[in-house]
């Protein structure tokens, strides 16, 4: 007769066999039904974990996982390079996960990296990352790069989010630009919620334009960053400039600027979250918000190498700052519009 196995316990409880496996084996990022679920499973089966498998969970694979939202924008792009060359250099493979911004398809990936055993984790989470949140209690060590949890004791390395957009919208008023239109990310990022926050801030602090219909809510896709600058350009009174908080946003808005004839820099003022190499390749260069990628890479496998050992590293926050370039002219005469 066939020994009941881990896949076993796994379909009658209704769960991944990576969650089975972790419930099992004692270890704390699961939620409160998954373990009754698994525990009455194997109960009910006869199953009894096998010892010498559980003996492995201690024994250092020399990976880390580094979970991204979507690995086609280049920011992020640029940030795993950043991250395997640095965790190559203290001699660690690094295993990708690309959430394509979903919650769902992160949590997947999560149960993979964690069934692998990696010896510690790196990610930009998406939403509300519940089952990232449980990593805090659990035995894999866990930064945060780009994006964070409210809440979660976890370090980070992130961006100055408030200082560059303050900079871009002071830029923009000094010009004499008033009505800026801002494409947002999505609010179930920290990223998103700062962005957006600090966009209304430095529209109050600067008096230009606070009508609710300069904001459109994106989701840091091309597509969203394209609806975004249709429905701002076809407001009754369009703005004179726009500000996406992406990258791949502003190329979607970039795109529709280019189908609608309106030359930037000229028709349009338009400055970009993330300075890519792309916006630089453009007549004329797009004004971007900058921060470096390559650091912040590098410093969140500092921090989670220092988990590893056993320290508690503290957070980093990395400047932002503006690079002013041909696409962000002054309004005629500098008057508002």
């Amino acid at each position: 007769m066939r020994s009941t196995t881990i896949k076993d316990v796994a379909k009658k409880a209704g769960v991944s066999a990576a969650t089975a496996s972790r419930v099992l084996s004692g270890h704390s990022a699961t939620s409160e039904d998954a373990r009754k679920a698994v525990r009455e499973a194997a109960a009910e089966l006869g199953f009894r974990p096998n010892a010498q498998a559980r003996s492995l969970r201690k024994t250092s694979t020399q990976t880390i996982g580094l979970l991204l939202p979507d690995i086609r924008n280049p920011f992020f792009a640029d940030l795993a390079h950043a991250v395997e060359q640095r965790a190559s250099e203290f001699g660690y493979l690094t295993l990708f996960g690309n959430a394509n911004e979903s919650q769902d398809q992160q949590e997947r990936y999560l149960d993979v990296m964690l069934s692998q055993r990696v010896d510690g984790l790196i990610a930009a989470p998406q939403g509300e990352a519940r089952s990232l949140v449980g990593l805090l209690a659990g035995e894999v060590p866990t930064v945060f790069v780009d994006r964070v949890v409210d809440g979660a004791a976890v370090p980070g390395v992130t961006a100055d989010n408030a200082g560059g957009i303050a900079d871009a919208v002071r830029h923009l008023t000094a010009g004499g630009h008033r009505r800026i239109g801002y494409i947002a990310g999505p609010q179930s990022t920290s990223t998103g919620r700062e962005r957006l926050q600090s966009f209304r801030a430095a529209v109050a602090e600067t008096g230009a334009d606070d009508d609710a219909d300069l904001v459109f809510l994106g989701d840091f896709q091309s597509a969203s960053g394209a609806a975004g600058a249709r429905q701002l350009l076809d407001l009754p009174v369009p703005p004179t400039a726009l500000l996406a908080a992406d990258s791949l946003m502003s190329i979607g808005a970039v795109g529709v600027c280019n189908e609608r004839g309106l030359a930037i820099g000229t028709d349009i003022a338009f400055v970009a979250y993330d300075d890519i190499e792309a916006f630089t390749l453009l007549n004329p260069a797009l004004t971007v918000i900058a921060h470096d990628v390559h650091a912040m890479g590098r410093l969140a496998v500092d921090l989670l190498i220092a988990e590893i050992a056993g320290e508690s590293p503290e957070s980093v926050v990395l400047p932002s700052r503006l690079i002013v370039r041909g696409s962000t002219p002054s309004l005629p005469g500098g008057n508002p519009a």
